[in-house]
């Protein structure tokens, strides 16, 4: 747990200093890529079907919870899967709750995550291609299994178009650093 603002600031740096850097390769292999996976009570029957289903394809799984139906907050379980996206330990991440609106904002606090709610094929692939996500979410209350693992596959294989959208994620990045410098 981060204890005072000047360790906040100093992961801050550290994390734009790892964004500049970064690669934005297109989609990757399942090989070797690591996916955070979180969700809430209402999320976590189809987070146990999601986690077997991305082992099957080949990913290794980090779950950050939640272990049961019990009631439980989204929030806790959103910034866990973005945090470990955000400081490296996983490539990507998904984070499902009854409708993964909230779970889109809560990650998108998160400095270097780019979080999308996706509802079918489409958003799926214009997320990625045109704004290079690294943290998918899901509404278990909106979406049935199939669907859900059609757009997690989908979500996942499509490549980062670069060209004309780089400068636009680019813009997205701008913003987000402009308001990290007033922590």
């Amino acid at each position: 747990m981060i204890a005072n603002q000047d360790e906040i600031r100093n992961l801050v740096r550290q994390v734009l200093q790892e964004m500049d850097g970064a690669e934005t390769s297109a989609a990757p292999s399942s090989a070797g890529s690591r996916v955070a996976i979180g969700a809430d009570h209402g999320g976590y029957p189809l987070k146990q079907k999601l986690a077997a289903f991305l082992e099957g394809l080949g990913y290794a799984v980090c779950d950050c919870g939640t272990s049961s139906t019990d009631s439980v907050d989204y929030p806790d379980f959103a910034h866990e899967v973005a945090r470990r996206v955000s400081a490296g330990e996983c490539q990507w991440g998904i984070v499902i709750d009854g409708a993964g609106i909230g779970s889109c904002m809560a990650a998108n606090k998160v400095p270097g995550v780019r979080a999308a709610l996706c509802y079918d094929l489409s958003s799926a692939r214009n997320s990625r291609e045109h704004n290079l996500a690294n943290v998918l979410t899901l509404g278990a209350g909106l979406i049935g299994e199939g669907l859900a693992k059609q757009i997690v596959q989908t979500w996942l294989e499509t490549p980062w178009g670069t060209g004309r959208h780089q400068s636009r994620v680019d813009k997205i990045t701008a913003v987000e650093k402009r308001y990290l410098r007033q922590l």
